[in-house]
């Protein structure tokens, strides 16, 4: 079935909804196809998300199937003028920070992450040109949680400051600081921790 747009009709008004909307009004009626289009659409960049939060393949496919588990219970509060990708990520966010507080995980993530590199190599053009090099990638898990989210979230989901805001609730000034000071932090872990970037390394930042 294909939802591009659905007329809604509810107390003798007529809505024109857009296709996520009509995704979303379609999965609370009931239906399954509605719901997996919306599993389809948002699975690859929730995973990514989880993978690159978590560092662990397996347990980021874990995550990616808990947000949608979550999602799905609590689609009747979803606030469907809102955008569905943000509500998702900061799902998936808040999973694996509480993932993560586990020590017995968190240990096995740091030593995963000494000998893996990710599954799948971000889509987004952005992410490609100045996040590319494994060194770099290292360079960025060696970063607090907190700066990690911002940098994952803007270059290499390339989400918009707005949807940020949105996934992990917070105000876009403080976005856009917090982006600042994660940017300065990875280039100070570069300088001493990768001198051998070099600075044409570091400008890409």
């Amino acid at each position: 079935m294909v939802y591009k747009t659905l007329l809604l009709i509810e107390e003798g008004k007529e809505t024109l909804l857009t296709e996520e909307q009509a995704w979303v009004e379609a999965a609370r009626r009931g239906d399954a196809g509605a719901w997996e289009q919306i599993v389809q659409a948002y699975q690859q960049p929730i995973f990514r998300l989880a993978y690159l939060l978590l560092g662990d393949a397996d347990d980021a496919e874990d995550v990616a199937q808990e947000t949608f588990l979550r999602a799905y219970h609590a689609l009747e509060r979803f606030d469907a003028a809102r955008p569905l990708r943000p509500w998702l990520m900061r799902i998936t966010t808040n999973l694996c920070h509480n993932w993560r507080r586990s020590v017995g995980r968190y240990l096995a993530v740091l030593q995963n992450v000494l000998r893996s590199e990710p599954p799948d190599r971000p889509a987004s053009q952005q992410a490609e040109e100045n996040l590319e090099s494994e060194m770099l990638w290292k360079a960025v898990r060696r970063l607090k949680l907190e700066d990690q989210q911002i940098i994952y979230l803007r270059y290499f989901l390339d989400c918009s400051e707005m949807e940020i805001t949105d996934i992990l609730g917070v105000a876009q000034g403080t976005v856009k600081s917090r982006q600042h000071r994660a940017l300065a932090r990875l280039r100070l872990v570069l300088k001493t921790e990768y001198p051998q970037m070099g600075q044409e390394g570091r400008d890409v930042l």
